[in-house]
């Protein structure tokens, strides 16, 4: 792929965690990294500019919703997403795999693909690996994943095998209908709650040498041990040169757990979302801006962040703002959450090189996070 490679730069010797550094068309990425959500090519609050201020270096935006409104074509015309959506730096989106399980009520899933309904007017649109390459990569992306089934939490065993199987011929048929050579395509690892179908996921998707590969269907109603069980399970059987993503996870005590675990890449609304209800992320636990005891606390969410936010106001103002329905409390709220969580991915990273990965995670984690 043109532009396109992973060095994996050093490992920890203390816990085994990576650091790496993916080259992409549009800039560099050093790893691990945690990837803001612009789902329909926005991150919610924040334009561009804050978005750099606060050194993020690679954003997502979401297929299904981009392909609905306003149209890859209409994108495709505008030059691309990069351009469409004034982002100058790497673009991974999703392949719409998720809303296959999200929107499970709406969609219709069969073995040539999804036919969805339109959360907007009720539209129905079929989704095949074929047309979700079309539509990636008419998006323009720097990374694009492959269309994938994601099976629910409760899946029993023998639904979880044949949404995978049915994922890994998915693969299979993107590869072939994939041809932007600046764009690289990462496979999805499927396999449901399922130590051993997540082995040999892992395993053929291998074999099928994608440049980049993703973790799906985990965080999405099991219990965080087994999220963590089924990583250790998998991860001695992902290529070692490859970036490893694992998506839709981006809580802080899930981020450093996931680094343990040698993941590379993560991806979360929750720091946004949050962000929208009152809630800041610290190094110290949650903090709840609307609750009254912040009334009258003059200090910043949190001690010691280098952010717009903590560098110029109080929570007792973000409580007011919060109180007034004013817009910009999700504005300065998020900007503090994306930064907090792109700031502890620069610490894992330095923890990292200097071999102190797992005594750096295990003193944050103590502090329950989240």
């Amino acid at each position: 792929m043109k532009g396109f490679k992973f060095e994996l730069l050093h490992t920890c010797i203390q816990s085994g965690a990576r650091r790496g550094r993916l080259h992409t068309p549009h800039g560099l990425i050093e790893t691990p990294c945690y990837m803001p959500v612009g789902t329909q090519a926005t991150v919610k609050a924040m334009t561009p500019r804050d978005l750099k201020e606060i050194a993020a270096q690679i954003i997502l935006g979401n297929t299904y919703h981009l392909y609905l409104r306003p149209g890859h074509e209409l994108v495709a015309e505008a030059g691309g997403l990069h351009k469409f959506m004034g982002w100058d730096r790497p673009i991974l989106t999703d392949s719409g795999g998720f809303q296959v399980f999200s929107l499970a009520k709406i969609n219709d899933i069969r073995e040539d693909g999804v036919l969805f309904r339109s959360h907007i007017d009720g539209s129905r649109h079929l989704f095949t690996p074929e047309s979700v390459m079309e539509i990636e990569q008419a998006l323009g992306a720097d990374i694009a994943m492959c269309f994938d089934e994601c099976a629910p939490a409760d899946a029993d065993e023998t639904y979880a095998r044949a949404a995978m199987g049915r994922t890994h011929r998915w693969a299979q048929r993107c590869q072939e209908a994939h041809s932007r050579p600046d764009q690289a395509l990462f496979g999805i690892v499927q396999g449901g709650v399922f130590p051993a179908l997540r082995r040999e996921s892992a395993r053929t998707l291998a074999e099928m040498d994608f440049p980049g590969y993703g973790i799906g269907g985990l965080s999405v109603g099991e219990p965080k041990p087994v999220m963590y069980e089924n990583l250790e399970a998998l991860m001695p059987l992902m290529p070692t040169h490859k970036p490893r993503y694992l998506m839709g996870v981006g809580s802080p005590d899930c981020l450093l757990e996931g680094v343990l675990r040698g993941i590379d890449m993560f991806d979360c609304v929750l720091q946004t979302r949050a962000a929208r209800n009152g809630l800041a992320l610290t190094r110290n636990g949650r903090v709840m801006l609307r609750n009254k005891t912040y009334a009258r606390d003059f200090g910043p969410i949190e001690e010691g962040c280098d952010c717009y936010c903590c560098q110029n106001f109080s929570r007792a103002y973000l409580r007011h703002l919060i109180k007034a329905e004013e817009m910009l409390a999700a504005h300065l709220i998020s900007t503090h959450n994306l930064r907090f969580s792109l700031r502890l991915m620069e610490d894992a990273r330095l923890a990292i090189e200097q071999d102190r990965y797992g005594s750096f995670a295990a003193e944050l984690l103590e502090r329950d996070l989240f």
